[in-house]
């Protein structure tokens, strides 16, 4: 049977200052007017129903999540006591799934992407289910590229190993860091190199037996804290098994290292929003390539991007290759170039306490 999971971490670091500690990306309505965890549901719905669809977050977004998606409820939630990165949450929802179902199929997905048409992410993501049910298969969903992308990871596919239902299955020969400029137009030209998306279709237990086969020492605390699950010393284990895990990726902790990796070469658009620049390739803008949100207004500009969350008005002029935001107490002039960069601002702000309020 198909579940849900999808991974709400974050800590609001590169969409400051819309995004805050307290409300990191995924709880904002930056795409539509919907949240970006909003359109994830959506898109998982069509998958699993919402009784078998869980949300791993931290604890500190519990009622935010609870408010701002009234569908949702305390069953839907695994809450991590601290972040430690993919592979201690994954970890968390198999061992979970693993004893309410021994042949759940785990539909793992990012909670801050843009996608469409869901119609084909859906037909894809049944055909990873289909094919997670018959054998122990990790499977990923390596996006076709578009362009020569320096910020994204790729997967280098290997010989073809079947259909299901008209989608292909490749071998995954390896992952590759995220590539410098002439690697990356290599990567684009050569059709056998794909962006790695962060999205998972596998058996519980699958991952279950690929963390005891590559972190046998993160496997043996899960099955101590699995025997705490259901009982009045779960929360208790559950503080003491994060309190023990390193904070790695499931990417660097199993998949780098299993021989039972495919993935499906996908062709929807995608875009992880990894920055305000995701805003410009998935949001209409004018003649001179602005983007304007909210109460704003660029004239004589070019390539900007302006953004104003809140009351008054956030007016341009004559400038090029912005980004400005205002939001809240503070605002945010960047030059696009350094906008990856943010968390070196943030990180800047947290040291000081005069600013540290603001984040």
């Amino acid at each position: 049977m198909n579940y849900a999971v999808v991974m709400a971490g974050g800590k609001g670091e590169r969409f400051w200052p819309l995004s805050r500690a307290g409300s990191p990306k995924q709880f904002l309505k930056i795409l539509s007017d919907k949240t970006l965890l909003e359109e994830t549901l959506e898109r998982t719905a069509a998958l699993a129903p919402l009784e078998r669809t869980l949300v791993v977050a931290a604890e500190a977004f519990k009622k935010q999540i609870l408010e701002k998606v009234p569908s949702l409820s305390g069953k839907n939630l695994l809450l991590e006591p601290e972040g430690k990165n993919t592979a201690p949450a994954i970890a968390l929802a198999a061992v979970h799934l693993a004893q309410t179902d021994p042949r759940a199929v785990m539909i793992v997905l990012p909670s801050d992407h843009f996608i469409e048409p869901k119609e084909r992410l859906s037909r894809i993501l049944s055909a990873a289910a289909e094919r997670a049910q018959e054998g122990d298969f990790l499977i990923t969903l390596g996006i076709v590229p578009t362009r020569a992308e320096t910020g994204y990871g790729y997967i280098e596919v290997g010989e073809k190993t079947n259909e299901t239902d008209g989608i292909a299955l490749y071998k995954v020969a390896r992952f590759k860091e995220k590539p410098n400029r002439t690697a990356a137009q290599e990567y684009y030209l050569d059709r056998k190199h794909f962006w790695n998306s962060g999205m998972f279709v596998w058996s519980a237990a699958a991952i279950l037996k690929a963390f005891e086969r590559h972190q046998p020492k993160m496997y043996k605390q899960l099955k101590t804290y699995s025997e705490a699950i259901g009982t009045s010393k779960e929360e208790e284990g559950r503080k003491k098994l994060f309190a023990a895990l390193e904070p790695v990726s499931v990417d660097v902790a199993v998949l780098e290292k299993a021989d039972n990796v495919l993935t499906i070469p996908s062709d929807f658009t995608w875009d992880d929003v990894g920055s305000f620049l995701a805003l410009e390739r998935v949001r209409k803008r004018d003649r001179e390539n602005n983007l304007c949100l909210g109460s704003s207004l660029a004239l004589s500009s070019y390539e900007t991007t302006v953004i104003n969350e809140g009351e008054g008005v956030v007016a341009v002029f004559g400038v090029s290759d912005l980004v400005v935001v205002k939001s809240g107490d503070s605002v945010l002039v960047a030059h696009k170039t350094r906008v990856a960069d943010l968390k070196e601002l943030t990180e800047k702000l947290a040291s000081d306490p005069k600013y540290k309020p603001y984040l």
